[in-house]
C-alpha cells in the first residue's frame, strides 16, 4: 500500500491524496461504510459500487472471528471473496469491541480474555493471534490490536493504557513484518495513537506511531463522550506530529459535521455506523438538513427522498413512501433509508474533495455545516 498527497488546501489543513492497495486506488479524503460481519447492514454489494460509490469498507476482526469463524473465511480465500466485494476493505482489530466489553473481559500483559456475546464462550486476543486472524480475513489494511481507555478516565490508567498499546504495537508489527498474506496481496498495518485527552500522552503515542514508518497511522480512542471540541482539539494536535506523507485515520467518527471539521485538521479517513445505524432508526442525512423521516409531516411529502442527490434511491422514493415503509415496519424501509444516508455521507467527502481542489474547502465547510445540520 501507498499513499500520494496530492494538493493541501491554501486555507486549512485539508488535504487531497490517494492510497494506492492491490484492490484498487481510493480517493482521500473518504468515509468508509462500516461492515462490521462482513456487510454492510441492509445494503447490497451492488448498491454500494453503483449507487453510493464506496471506495473501501470496513470488516471487525472481533465479529468475524466469531461468526463464521476463521476456517470458513480461509477456506474462501478471505473476506473479499466470502462476500463478492472487489474493492479495498479495512478491518478494524476488535480492541474498540474489547472497550465496549468491560464487564466480560479482562486485560493482561499477554492480551485480553473475553467472553463471546453470541454464546458466553471464553476466547483470548493477543496482538499476535489478532495479527493472525486479520492474515485470514485478508484485508488490504490491517489495524493494530490496542486497548482504548474510556471516557473520562484518570491520567494514571491512560498512561498505563497507553504502556500498554505500545507493547502490544511492537508485537503487531514484529509479527505482521515476520509473516506474509494468505492470498497473494499485500495488507498494511496501521498503528493506534491513543493517549485519552491528555496532550502529553498523545504527544508521546503519536511521536513513537511516526518512528515506525508504517504505511498509514490512526488516531483511536475520540468519540467516546469527550465534548466535540475537545476532540477536534486533540485531532489538529496529533496530526500536527503524525507525518505528512501518510494517511491519517480518525477512528469511529462521525456526524457530517464532525467529518468535515475534522478535514480540516488534515485528517482523511473516517468511519462510523452512525449513518446506517441511524437510518434503521428513520433519521435520514440529506442535502438540505437531517430529517425524522417517522414525523407526521411527511405523510403527504412526494417529492423525492433528496433531490440533489439524485440516483436510483434517493431521487426515486418519495418521502410519503418511505415514511409509510418505516411506519409500516417494512424491511425495505431500512433499505432505502440507508442507501440515502451512506449515498450522502460519499456525496459529502465527494465535495470536500472538490472544494480543497479549489483552495475554498474552509468557507465551504462554514457555509454546509449548519444547512445539512438543520433538523426538518
Amino acid at each position: 500500500m501507498t499513499f500520494e498527497l496530492l494538493h493541501t488546501d491554501s486555507s486549512c489543513k485539508a488535504r487531497l491524496g490517494r492510497i494506492y492497495t492491490d484492490h484498487g486506488t481510493i480517493e482521500t479524503p473518504i468515509f468508509m461504510p462500516v461492515g462490521t460481519a462482513g456487510t454492510v447492514k441492509a445494503v447490497h454489494f451492488r448498491e454500494l459500487h453503483k449507487d453510493i460509490q464506496a471506495e473501501i469498507i470496513l470488516g471487525n476482526t472481533y465479529h468475524l472471528y466469531l461468526r463464521p469463524g476463521l476456517e470458513i473465511l480461509q477456506n474462501a480465500g478471505g473476506l473479499h471473496k466470502f462476500g463478492g466485494w472487489n474493492k479495498p476493505i479495512l478491518t478494524d482489530s476488535g480492541g474498540y469491541q474489547v472497550y465496549s466489553l468491560a464487564e466480560n473481559r479482562k486485560i493482561t500483559d499477554e492480551g485480553v480474555k473475553f467472553k463471546s456475546h453470541i454464546d458466553g464462550s471464553y476466547h483470548f486476543f493477543t496482538p499476535e493471534n489478532v495479527m493472525d486472524i486479520q492474515r485470514v480475513i485478508g484485508a488490504d489494511i490491517i489495524m493494530a490490536f490496542d486497548e482504548c481507555p474510556p471516557y473520562p478516565c484518570e491520567y494514571s490508567y491512560a498512561k498505563k493504557s497507553l504502556m500498554l498499546t505500545h507493547k502490544w504495537l511492537k508485537r503487531c508489527c514484529e509479527r505482521v513484518d515476520n509473516t506474509t498474506g494468505l492470498y497473494g496481496y499485500s495488507q498494511a498495518l496501521f498503528p493506534i495513537v491513543q493517549g485519552g485527552v491528555f496532550k502529553d500522552l498523545r504527544q508521546e503515542s503519536a511521536e513513537f506511531i511516526a518512528s515506525l514508518k508504517r504505511e498509514g497511522n490512526a488516531i483511536g480512542g475520540l468519540a467516546v463522550g469527550e465534548p466535540a471540541e475537545k476532540m477536534y482539539e486533540i485531532t489538529e494536535f496529533v496530526c500536527d506530529i503524525l507525518p505528512a506523507d501518510k494517511p491519517r485515520y480518525l477512528m469511529g467518527v462521525g456526524t457530517p459535521a464532525n467529518i468535515l471539521e475534522s478535514i480540516a485538521l488534515g485528517v482523511d479517513m473516517f468511519d462510523c455506523v452512525m449513518p446506517t445505524r441511524n437510518a434503521r432508526n428513520g433519521m435520514l442525512f440529506t442535502t438540505q438538513g437531517i430529517i425524522n423521516i417517522r414525523n407526521e409531516k411527511w405523510k403527504n411529502d412526494f417529492s423525492p427522498i433528496d433531490e440533489v442527490l439524485g440516483g436510483e434511491v434517493s431521487g426515486f422514493y418519495t418521502k410519503a413512501y418511505l415514511r409509510h415503509l418505516m411506519i409500516s415496519k417494512e424491511i425495505l424501509a431500512s433499505q432505502i433509508a440507508s442507501i440515502q444516508n451512506l449515498r450522502f455521507y460519499l456525496w459529502l467527502v465527494r465535495e470536500a474533495r472538490k472544494h480543497i481542489a479549489e483552495n475554498n474547502f474552509l468557507q465551504w465547510k462554514n457555509k454546509i455545516i449548519p444547512q445539512i445540520m438543520q433538523k426538518l
